[in-house]
């Protein structure tokens, strides 16, 4: 049996445990928050190393990919760093993978019709994998890093402006604290309505869940959400506001979907292999042979 927990620095209330079995191997995994306490995690960090198979990293990135380039978090850096025996996946660079493949799944597979439609990703350095496949699916895009991440309300409309802007700034922010760019700890349950334009003008929302919850507003009636990292609460959340398609990029294990970064580390533990050694076609190798699908659940059957 292979043990697999996942360090977060979210809130203790989104903690989940399930058993699984994958390939014929059984797997405990795990999600442990710390409530934004870095310290926390340190510690929790260094009570798993060599006791169990591979680790995750969430409520931050280690790395941020964008095409062939990559930016490190160093906080988020410094923290994986902490296990010296075993691996520490942030689901990365498999973020990429997976949601581009739910963006072709439900376009190609499912018949929704993405050609035209506004698709607002609130964070594309985080999702670029979800925003590219968007922009390549004939979506018109809005952009919401500077809004999102440093309370700057400017919408890019091209992820060749992000390119540009991520080149500026990101050897700046990776030396910020993991807090100030992203919400941790009790924060990630709090919803302050903002921007509620862009929002409003959106068909399709995408990205991080703590993101797309963090300023949403009451009404988001015949929205599509695709994003990851679902509770029941946050499942509700998005029903009571008239949201019609929930795409969850990862499947669902006893109740909840875990965060990439706890499916990053069960592929560590499962294939043997350090995160640092895998490509996107192994990721998608991987993923294709235990045939894991998006979660599509329909919260809203009229617009």
């Amino acid at each position: 049996m292979k043990h697999v927990v996942g360090v977060s620095l979210g809130s203790r209330r989104r903690d989940h445990k399930a058993q699984i079995t994958l390939l014929g191997e059984t797997f405990i995994i795990e999600r442990r928050g710390t409530d934004g306490n870095v310290g926390k995690a340190r510690e929790l960090i260094r009570s798993l190393d060599g006791k169990v198979d591979a680790i995750g990293l969430g409520g931050t990135d280690r790395w941020f990919f964008m095409g062939d380039k990559r930016y490190t978090l160093k906080e988020s850096d410094r923290l994986a760093k902490t296990a010296k025996i075993t691996p520490v996946a942030d689901g990365s660079m498999l973020k990429g993978v997976i949601e581009r493949r739910a963006v072709e799944y439900i376009r190609d597979n499912e018949g929704i019709p993405l050609k035209g439609k506004n698709a607002f990703v609130v964070c594309a350095l985080d999702r670029f994998g979800l925003a590219f496949a968007l922009a390549e699916s004939g979506c018109n895009l809005k952009i919401g890093d500077l809004a999102f991440a440093l309370s700057v309300p400017i919408f890019m409309s091209a992820l060749s402006t992000l390119r540009v802007v991520a080149d500026v700034l990101m050897p700046i922010l990776t030396h910020m604290p993991i807090s100030v760019l992203y919400p941790t700890g009790k924060s990630q349950e709090e919803i302050v309505p903002k921007f509620t334009q862009v929002y409003q003008w959106a068909d399709i929302i995408g990205g991080d869940c703590h993101f797309i919850k963090k300023h949403m507003p009451q009404d988001l009636s015949g929205k599509i959400i695709i994003t990851n990292t679902v509770t029941r609460d946050d499942v509700e959340a998005f029903r009571s506001r008239g949201v019609k398609t929930l795409v969850v990029s990862t499947p669902e294990f006893e109740g909840r979907s875990f965060a990439t970064n706890v499916i990053d580390a069960v592929l560590v533990a499962l294939t043997g292999r350090r995160p640092e050694d895998f490509e996107p076609s192994d990721y998608l190798d991987v993923i294709t042979e235990l045939e894991f699908r998006p979660r599509i659940e329909v919260l809203n059957a009229k617009p």
